[in-house]
């Protein structure tokens, strides 16, 4: 990929993930991401994460249908919090992902766009290559996958469960 062929990144997190958000702010800003960073600024134990995922799977969205490519990552202590909330944005497709595998098929097979991590479940390193191997794998057009993600938008659009 080149720089110009890079998604637009927005990531949130709350404050078990800070250490690994400001990390991949840095990182990604270094390869060339244009990375957005929806918070929080600064440490709180007691802080609410929703509203941060949320704000960053909305900007996803938003920058989606004005045609620009954009992914997300939402990071929490174990990411399952921070990925419900990011699904509850219509039209977010959220995976958590805890190896390779999870983030290439979170991608490949489901289109997802925004990634969720675990900050404790994770070094560092192993959080990077996740991270980077969902913002680097293609959704793959299977007609097989393509048909599913509609299925799910249908049902997020008009509540109807098709067979």
């Amino acid at each position: 990929m080149t720089p110009t062929d890079l998604p637009r990144v927005h990531i949130a997190t709350d404050h078990a993930g800070m250490e690994l958000s400001a990390h991949l702010v840095s990182h990604l800003g270094s390869k060339g991401y244009d990375v957005v960073d929806h918070g929080p600024s600064a440490y709180d134990a007691q802080d609410d994460y929703p509203s941060f995922c949320i704000n960053a799977a909305l900007a996803v969205l938003a920058d989606q249908e004005a045609g620009t490519n954009a992914l997300g990552i939402v990071l929490g202590g174990s990411g399952n919090g921070e990925q419900i909330a990011a699904n509850k944005v219509k039209g977010v497709r959220a995976a958590l992902a805890w190896n390779l595998s999870t983030a290439k098929l979170a991608r490949e097979h489901n289109d997802a766009n925004v990634v969720a991590v675990g900050g404790r479940q994770h070094s560092v390193e192993e959080a990077t290559a996740i991270i980077e191997a969902f913002l680097t794998e293609p959704f793959s057009n299977d007609q097989r996958h393509v048909r599913r993600i509609g299925k799910i938008a249908t049902y997020e659009r008009t509540g109807e469960v098709l067979e």
